[in-house]
C-alpha cells in the first residue's frame, strides 16, 4: 500500500509538470499581423514610401503604437526614426532628422511612412512594429531600401525615343511632300514655257498641288511647334 501510495503521488506530482511543459511550449496565434515590403528601390532626392500594413482582431484605439527602426548596411546598430501613437513622432536627431513623415491610417491599417530627399547614404534595413494592446505579438517586417542616382544614360534613351516616334515620321512626310511638290512644279514650267494649254484634268491637278502644299506647310509648322515644345522641356 505505501508503495501504491507513492507511486499515487509521484503520478499526482507529473500532471503540474507536464502542464508547465505543455503551456511554455505552446506559443500564442498571430491575432496581430503585419506586412510590408521586402525590397524598396528609391532616386536621390525623389520622396519615397515605405509601406506597412497591419490587420488586428482588437479595435484600434489610443493604445496603439507603431515604430519604426533604421539599420545601416553591415552594422548591428539601430536606430528610431518614427513613433507613433495617437500623434506622429518622427525623430529630431541622428541621419533622418526632419526627413521623415507620417504616411499611413491606422484605421485603415496602413502605417506607412516616407522618407523625403533620400539619399545613398539612406540605405538599409527598415523595420516596422505595431502593437495594438491586448494584440502584442506578432511578426516584425523588414524592409530592404536601395537609393541610387537616375542615370544619364536613362534619360538619353528616353529622348531618343521620342525623336525616333515624333520627329524623325514627321520629317519623312515633309520631305516627299517636298519632293513631289518640286516635280510638278518643274513639269508645270515646261508646260508654260512650250505653250501648253492646260485641261480640265491638269486645272484638277493643280487644285490637289495646292491642297498638298497647305498640307506640307501644316505639317512644317507642327514639326516647328514639337520642337518649340521639346526644348521648353529640356
Amino acid at each position: 500500500m505505501q508503495q501504491s501510495g507513492a507511486g499515487g503521488g509521484r503520478g499526482c506530482a507529473l500532471f503540474p509538470l507536464l502542464g508547465v511543459l505543455f503551456f511554455q511550449g505552446v506559443h500564442p496565434a498571430l491575432s496581430l499581423e503585419i506586412t510590408a515590403d521586402a525590397h524598396v528601390r528609391g532616386y536621390v532626392g525623389e520622396k519615397v514610401k515605405l509601406k506597412c500594413s497591419f490587420k488586428s482582431s482588437s479595435a484600434v484605439t489610443d493604445k496603439l503604437t507603431i515604430d519604426w527602426t533604421y539599420r545601416p548596411p553591415r552594422s548591428s546598430r539601430t536606430e528610431s526614426i518614427f513613433h507613433y501613437q495617437s500623434f506622429e513622432y518622427p525623430t529630431t536627431a541622428g541621419t533622418f532628422r526632419d526627413r521623415i513623415s507620417w504616411a499611413g491610417n491606422v484605421y485603415k491599417g496602413d502605417a506607412s511612412i516616407s522618407i523625403n530627399s533620400p539619399t545613398i547614404q539612406d540605405n538599409g534595413t527598415f523595420s516596422c512594429a505595431v502593437k495594438n494592446p491586448p494584440d502584442v505579438h506578432h511578426n516584425i517586417p523588414m524592409t530592404e531600401l536601395t537609393v541610387t542616382e537616375r542615370g544619364f544614360g536613362t534619360m538619353l534613351s528616353s529622348v531618343g525615343l521620342l525623336s525616333v516616334l515624333v520627329f524623325i515620321p514627321s520629317a519623312v512626310v515633309v520631305v516627299l511632300l517636298l519632293v513631289r511638290m518640286g516635280r510638278k512644279a518643274a513639269g508645270l514650267r515646261k508646260r508654260s514655257k512650250s505653250g501648253y494649254k492646260k485641261s480640265s484634268i491638269e486645272v484638277s491637278d493643280d487644285t490637289d498641288q495646292e491642297e498638298e502644299a497647305c498640307m506640307a506647310r501644316f505639317c512644317v509648322r507642327c514639326a516647328e511647334c514639337l520642337d518649340s515644345d521639346y526644348e521648353e522641356t529640356y
